[in-house]
């Protein structure tokens, strides 16, 4: 695997070999045309979805009944070889075609692996809710896997916010940050790693060994990009109207009060800027001296959030100018 990873690098494509322009010129705008596609496109079509196809095997390999944790550390090294497979041999054909074409693929190629527009139009549906049971109802279908039927209007706007900062790291900061650490092959990667985590990660009797493996792996992934979100989402906090150093304060103290390594880091932040809790019950409370959210904190969220996410693309793109010519 590692040695696929190392050739899937050096196989990105050397656009300094196409009519003289340098391969900081095509990170730059394979990143830009990827973001763009998301802000006015979207998400593709179900069955044309790559993340859908990671989900399709991870919902039928979950199906076995030998739920030991070796079961589960061969299944998910079996999938993640054909997901390299795949991203290498797209990545290959992407290359081959001449400039500007060779771009816009990679751009196409890269866009399902994250996503950022359908995490804000999924927190916008919770917040045009028209009454509570229909918010749980959204909640649910976009946003959480557990049960929603009995969580308060607090806990809901909380969850919704709580999906916010995590999914602003799990879904458009470590992808476009693995894509240009090691290209497609490395991002999708991560993107099954991440699916396999949301999937099999549950600390329930038939998956909590199962799932051992997966989680271990997406905790180690995320370690550096939930972090460098929770400082994007404290340094833009006055740019939102919000607090930046409660925010500090509280994600100084707050990160680690979560189960997972991650979760808690964006979370606890975004807690601070907004001065409300955020908790699930029996598991954790981030910011206790604050009050519970409201709809209107959503909103807040979300706009911290958009400025974090449009600084990190800016900052993601300069990033892009120690790439080799």
């Amino acid at each position: 695997m590692r040695a696929v990873l190392m050739k899937a690098r050096d196989d990105v494509p050397r656009i300094s070999e196409m009519r003289g322009t340098s391969s900081r010129f095509r990170c730059r705008v394979i990143v830009l045309l990827a973001w763009l596609g998301d802000l006015f496109l979207g998400e593709p079509p179900a069955r044309f979805h790559p993340v859908v196809w990671i989900g399709n095997y991870l919902r039928a390999a979950r199906g076995y009944n030998d739920r030991t944790v070796a079961r589960g550390a061969a299944l998910w090294l079996g999938g993640a070889a054909m997901v390299l497979g795949v991203s290498y041999g797209a990545q290959s054909f992407a290359r081959r075609l001449s400039f500007p074409f060779n771009m816009i693929a990679f751009a196409v190629l890269l866009k399902p692996l994250f996503a950022w527009r359908a995490l804000k139009n999924a927190a916008q549906q919770v917040v045009n809710a028209p009454d509570l049971p229909s918010a749980r109802k959204e909640l649910s279908w976009h946003l959480v896997s557990r049960d929603t039927s009995e969580l308060s209007a607090g806990e809901v706007y909380g969850a919704t916010i709580e999906s916010v900062a995590e999914n602003l790291s799990d879904s458009l900061i470590a992808p476009i940050l693995f894509f240009l650490a090691g290209g497609l092959p490395l991002v999708a990667l991560y993107r099954y790693a991440n699916t396999a985590d949301a999937m099999w990660g549950y600390r329930t009797a038939d998956l909590e060994r199962f799932g051992k493996f997966a989680a271990r792996v997406d905790d180690a992934l995320n370690f550096f990009p939930s972090r460098l979100t929770a400082l994007l989402l404290i340094a833009n906090a006055r740019a939102a109207n919000l607090d930046a150093r409660r925010a500090w304060r509280v994600w100084r103290r707050d990160a680690r009060l979560t189960s997972s390594p991650n979760a808690g880091q964006p979370m606890s932040a975004m807690a601070g800027a907004l001065g409300r809790r955020l908790s699930k019950r029996a598991v954790y409370t981030l910011g206790a001296e604050f009050s519970k959210p409201t709809r209107r904190d959503v909103m807040r969220a979300l706009r911290v959030a958009n400025f974090a996410a449009w600084t990190f693309v800016t900052v993601a793109v300069m990033i892009a100018l120690w790439k080799r010519k």
